[in-house]
């Protein structure tokens, strides 16, 4: 079977996912996460892509982004992916492909998913057992949004600006918000959507979404498609 076509639209949050092939390790040092970091900050003005939220893990990373044209995403991965992997295998004496195929990425409902899908990349290091507090990992975004130091990569979303009237006010609050954390079926949802390519959201956020594009939003429901009715 054919693989569906990116689902990506200008103006939307997408969450994107890049994972190392074979479950390899993309970062070996902190070099490595500072080039990659300096790769994103490079490409995202040049694309028109803002981006919200970011984790580096081992092995893949995480990205909230929002672009503002159709082309803008695929183009700053493409970027960003083929400058990281002449790096990488320059700087290790290595050869052939680091990353497992294309990225994969989902639209997200902003106003149900976004800071929900922020907390979730945030908390990727606390669920691999690496950090007990997502402030204590420093290659995430988390540490902008906490307040522990200023990221310049980072925009911030305009829902991120709502949490408070002050800066203090909103750290506190999104702080808050990640040691809460994410409902289980809130991070299934989003995991299986960014694997998959399906968007996260509602029905009437699907239903707005596939007025906009001829590829499908969402995965077909099981069974037998209703009857024609008979003339």
């Amino acid at each position: 079977m054919a693989r569906l076509p990116r689902l990506t639209l200008a103006g939307l949050p997408h969450h994107v996912i890049q994972r190392g092939n074979n479950r390899q390790a993309i970062f070996i040092d902190r070099a490595d996460h500072e080039r990659l970091l300096g790769l994103l900050a490079d490409a995202a003005p040049r694309f028109g892509v803002a981006l919200h939220a970011y984790v580096l893990m081992d092995n893949h990373f995480h990205l909230l982004a929002t672009p503002d044209t159709t082309t803008g995403l695929p183009q700053f991965m493409q970027a960003v992916g083929r400058s990281y992997v002449r790096y990488f295998n320059d700087r290790h004496g290595r050869s052939g492909t680091l990353w497992e195929g294309r990225y994969r990425s989902t639209l997200i409902q902003t106003d149900r998913y976004l800071l929900t899908c922020m907390a979730y990349i945030d908390l990727n290091p606390v669920r691999a057992g690496l950090v007990s507090d997502a402030r204590d990992f420093p290659w995430s975004s988390h540490g902008h949004y906490a307040g522990l130091r200023h990221d310049k990569l980072l925009t911030p979303h305009p829902l991120y600006w709502e949490l408070g009237n002050t800066p203090f006010a909103r750290e506190a609050a999104y702080v808050e918000l990640v040691r809460a954390g994410v409902r289980a079926a809130d991070q299934g949802t989003l995991t299986e959507a960014t694997l998959r390519g399906w968007a996260a959201g509602d029905a009437d956020f699907l239903a707005s979404l596939q007025k906009a594009t001829e590829r499908r939003v969402a995965k077909a429901r099981a069974g037998r498609p209703p009857s024609a009715p008979a003339s």
